[in-house]
């Protein structure tokens, strides 16, 4: 029960909910526990007229019985209805609070941890493994409090009719005791190998419907089948390891209860014939008690079930509760950001991949300047955009905004002034206007089509049928690849940020729409430092200062017109397009 300790604030939070479920739960046993005692009663009255000693208040006596009968079972199933309106619903609140709880966990986590974990994986702690949590918080402890409540309040009374048959009824408990304890650790470590292979079973399916286009275009569906059915199979067969195990609880359950049956028939039986027990309902009084607990006997291995795979999935969510983001934002006060920008000896390397990407960078950069940066395939390009957003921390060196350390300034002030439009752009499953919106929720309509005309995409959007309000398919598949890359620049423009960070972002363009949004970009970028990244000179020529990477190192800076004038990579490749250029005219 230790992994479980976590859910104890949420059991403070609703604690009043809590306490009024339990005390409406140990009502709706009391009164449900009227019922053995008013049947024994009644049988006594018909025993009684059997034999001759009463007459004129039989029926009478029968009537107020069930009366009683029926009052005592509407009460019990109104305090049943209520208790689980409350304790199965702060089961739904702490579901919701804990699946929360995990979502800004995974969104406070570093990119390092998404490049470590799997996002199957991800999305079955968030569901599977909450859903096993919340059968713990609900119906376990109602259950669990049901069945103390019963056999507190039935042993009572059972003793108190008769304690000698009352001993003899609970002799099935201590081996039911041990059973439990030894099936319930088992239960345990075959539930955290279910979970394992749920995560995996999500991780492939995630994955497969992410890369259908990859999958159909290589012709590899039978592959995939195969793949997926063998691990399917293998989860199969956990699952079927747990579910043996499982079915013991139930007919062990109905096996003690029935031997308590039998041991209150038979022992009761010689009692009564002895003159220990005096009235013959008793019997019948101790046969509905033991068949009242029947369910709460049964019960009790159902949750013992439950709060072993409770424990195991609240243990695989704390794996990651318990994962400290390793990029903190340790400033509580406001940031004002300008836009300088200035790296001073910075080295940095992957965790991942141990690759050093970059190696001793420095560059300035003024508000309002716009710096290109160029270079082969990995040299380390978009390495230098992620670590002006801090979605990294350096190795070596220092990163200054405005004259401070990267690390001295607010981390949400500091993303909030950036617009950023990574290489491989990504849309979510919504409307195109919702889409650019992203990056200022409170953008208006007129703003948004602004956006879409600087990004020279507003004619694509318009020629659909629902123009704006178009939805589009998963990861923006709706739209073609230039179409996608303009959206994510309106998206990035439209929040009019003071640093604009462009990462290859029109490679999928055509050289006239590119110069388009150039000099569109141009004019929305007057006062804002701009950092272009890209393979084409005709993307970077107008910029105020130029950089080029080789292997992580800088090898050349300047001007456009001094570059080209200076044999190396730049020169190079200018030559090369602009002849490419020419041979496609």
């Amino acid at each position: 029960m230790k992994e479980l300790q976590h859910l104890n604030k949420y059991f403070k939070k609703y604690r009043y909910r809590l306490l009024i479920g339990i005390a409406i739960t140990i009502l709706a046993k009391i009164f449900a526990l009227f019922t053995p005692r008013l049947i024994g009663q009644s049988i006594n009255v018909i025993v009684a007229k059997l034999e001759g000693e009463i007459d004129v208040t039989f029926k009478a006596d029968l009537a107020i019985n069930i009366i009683y009968l029926i009052g005592a079972a509407l009460i019990a199933g109104g305090f049943t209805f209520l208790k689980r309106q409350t304790i199965i619903n702060v089961s739904r609140y702490i579901e919701f609070d804990l699946k929360n709880e995990i979502y800004q966990q995974y969104q406070r986590l570093s990119l390092n941890f998404y490049k470590k974990n799997r996002t199957g994986d991800l999305m079955n702690r968030i569901s599977e493994d909450v859903g096993k949590v919340r059968m713990y918080v609900g119906p376990a402890i109602m259950y669990s409090i049901d069945t103390v409540t019963l056999f507190v309040i039935a042993l009572i009374y059972m003793f108190n009719q008769a304690p000698s048959l009352a001993l003899y009824t609970i002799i099935p408990l201590p081996i039911l005791s041990i059973t439990i304890y030894t099936l319930s650790k088992v239960i345990h470590k075959r539930s955290t190998i279910v979970q394992v292979y749920l995560s995996k079973l999500s991780t492939f399916a995630q994955e497969s419907f992410s890369g259908i286009s990859v999958i159909k275009a290589n012709g590899i569906e039978l592959q995939t089948n195969i793949a997926f059915e063998t691990l399917s199979t293998e989860s199969r067969q956990k699952q079927i390891n747990l579910a043996k195990v499982q079915a013991l609880f139930f007919p062990l359950m109905i096996l003690l209860i029935g031997a308590s049956n039998l041991l209150v028939i038979y022992v009761g039986g010689l009692q009564y014939v002895n003159g220990k027990i005096e009235d013959f309902g008793t019997i019948a009084e101790f046969i509905i008690y033991v068949n009242m607990l029947t369910w709460p006997v049964a019960a009790l291995g159902w949750v013992t079930s439950i709060v072993q795979e409770a424990e195991a999935s609240q243990k695989r969510i704390n794996e990651f509760l318990k994962v400290e983001p390793e990029i903190k934002n340790t400033i509580t006060t406001p940031t004002i950001i300008n836009g300088n920008i200035e790296f001073k000896n910075v080295s940095f390397t992957y965790d991942d991949t141990n690759i050093q990407a970059l190696k001793d960078i420095s560059f300035t950069v003024n508000q309002g300047e716009t710096l290109a940066i160029i270079g082969k395939t990995g040299s380390g390009k978009s390495t230098i955009l992620d670590l002006i957003g801090r979605l990294y921390d350096i190795n070596n060196g220092n990163i200054l905004i405005d004259d401070k350390s990267i690390k001295q300034l607010n981390l949400d002030n500091l993303r909030n002034s950036i617009g950023y439009v990574p290489q491989d752009a990504f849309l979510f499953s919504d409307s195109i206007k919702d889409n650019i919106k992203f990056g200022y929720i409170n953008a208006t309509d007129e703003d948004v089509v602004q956006a879409a005309k600087n990004a020279v995409v507003h004619e694509n959007i318009i020629k659909f049928v629902n123009g704006y309000d178009t939805i589009l398919g998963e990861r923006g598949i709706t739209l073609s690849g230039g179409q996608k890359q303009r959206v994510s620049i309106a998206r990035a423009i439209i929040k009019n940020p003071k640093i604009l960070l462009l990462d290859d972002c029109l490679s999928a363009v055509d050289t006239e729409t590119e110069e388009k949004i150039l000099n569109n970009l141009a004019k929305v970028s007057e006062g804002k430092t701009t950092i272009i990244v890209s393979h084409r000179i005709s993307s970077v020529k107008n910029a105020d200062k130029i950089i080029v990477l080789d292997n992580g190192h800088v090898i050349q800076k300047g001007t456009h017109d001094e570059l080209i004038n200076i044999d190396g990579y730049y020169k190079n490749l200018y030559l090369k397009q602009l002849s490419e250029s020419s041979q496609n005219q």
